[in-house]
Formats: C-alpha cells, sequence, structure tokens
C-alpha cells in the first residue's frame, strides 16, 4: 500500500477533535482572548483611518468583494483545463498566471495547482491558520478553519477524506498539501467519466468548492445532460 504524504513548511497542532463535514463547529477555538496578529490588525486599520489613508466605508466595501467570491470562477479554471489541453499545462505551469487568463482576481502571491489521476489524491489544508485562494474559491468553509480538519488531515487523511464521505481505493497515494502565506494550492480534479463531448458551462458545473480542496471528486447529476460540442 502507497504511503501517505504531507508537504508543509510551518508548524501544526495534532490536538484531537470530532471533524464535521457539515460546517458545524468542532470545538470553541476561537472565542479566546485577541491574538497579537488580531490586536495588530485592529491598530493598524485604525490608525489608516485616523490618517485619512482609507476611510471606513473604503474598507467594508473591501471586505463585501472578497465576501462576494464564489467557487465559480475556479470551477471556470477547472473546465477550461478539461477541455483545452494546452491551458491545462500552462495552469499547472503557472497557476496564477493561467487564472488571470480567465479573468481571476488573484493576489500577488503564488499558486501551485496539483492535478488528481487514478495514482494520485490531492487534499489541501493550512494547518497554521486558514490560507486559502480565496480569488477562486470565495471564503473558506468553517470546517477548513477549525482545529480538527487543521490537524488531523496531516496525520489521518484518509480517515478524514472518509467522514467526508470519499473513501479511496488502497492502491490510491494520498498527499496532503500546507497552504502558506505566500502560496495557495488548488486541486485539479480528475474529469468524470461520461463527460465527453459536454460543454465548459456543463462541466464547470460539477465542480464544487470541496472537489478544489481536494475532500470530493465531482460527481454526474441525474440525470446528466445533453452532451454539447466542446
Amino acid at each position: 500500500m502507497p504511503h501517505d504524504h504531507h508537504d508543509h513548511d510551518h508548524g501544526h497542532d495534532h490536538a484531537p477533535g470530532a471533524l464535521s463535514p457539515s460546517g458545524h463547529p468542532y470545538r470553541a477555538d476561537q472565542d479566546g482572548p485577541l491574538t497579537r496578529a488580531q490586536a495588530l490588525e485592529i491598530a493598524v486599520r485604525e490608525l489608516m483611518i485616523e490618517k485619512g489613508l482609507v476611510t471606513a466605508d473604503e474598507i467594508a466595501a473591501a471586505i463585501a468583494r472578497m465576501q462576494a467570491r464564489t467557487p465559480a470562477m475556479g470551477a471556470a479554471v477547472v473546465a477550461r483545463a478539461w477541455t483545452d489541453p494546452d491551458y491545462k499545462a500552462r495552469l499547472i505551469a503557472d497557476g496564477r498566471a493561467a487564472a488571470q487568463e480567465l479573468g481571476a482576481d488573484i493576489e500577488a502571491m503564488h499558486l501551485l495547482v496539483v492535478e488528481n489521476d487514478a495514482q494520485t489524491h490531492n487534499v489541501v489544508v493550512c494547518t497554521l491558520c486558514s490560507c486559502y485562494p480565496r480569488f477562486l474559491l470565495g471564503p473558506p468553509p468553517d470546517w477548513y478553519k477549525q482545529r480538527a480538519y487543521r490537524s488531523r488531515v496531516v496525520i489521518e487523511p484518509r480517515r478524514v477524506l472518509g467522514e467526508f464521505g470519499l473513501d479511496l481505493a488502497e492502491d490510491v497515494t494520498v498527499r496532503v498539501h500546507d497552504s502558506t502565506a505566500d502560496m495557495r494550492y488548488l486541486v485539479l480534479p480528475a474529469r468524470p467519466e461520461g463527460t465527453e463531448g459536454w460543454s465548459e458551462e456543463a462541466l464547470a458545473a460539477l465542480v464544487t468548492r470541496d472537489c478544489m480542496i481536494g475532500v470530493a471528486v465531482p460527481r454526474l447529476p441525474d440525470p446528466a445532460p445533453v452532451a454539447a460540442a466542446e
């Protein structure tokens, strides 16, 4: 049986906890005093407003724009990669530049795209906090930020994936990728069989946020749509 792997660049807490893929909190681990980073953010924000560098309304508008992002852009990127081999090659070579080709408002950071295939399944985590490609997937789900997921997926990925309803064959290697402050990961899921001739729009509808994190795989709807020329 192949080994499960994980790549990460910072420390993580291996505290145990029950996983709830439905999004319910695992534990009240975010109700303590402000962290140093949170206090610093508040101080800098208030100072910038006081100095007239930015207004509170401008900050609120920027937050609203970020919160309005959805997984639709990421799904469009995946669908294009499924239908255009040249685009797929560019996406894997330089994820940030390829995503920008489709209009992604991507921050100045590295985007690494990892591809699922018959031998390998990839899953993404941020063990330190909640680093996440918001520009492609929108705000992260609650479970992604919780300690139980952040700690457990690096040490028992198959069990965690099973709790999400994803049971992988024993001969599939699971690779866990740990996001950092300047690097984000996007899982490029395998294209489902039976989608030959589907349009990019129909294919994108199969791609959920969880597929691009790696805790799910695309599923065909029932009934499947009528094939359209790519």
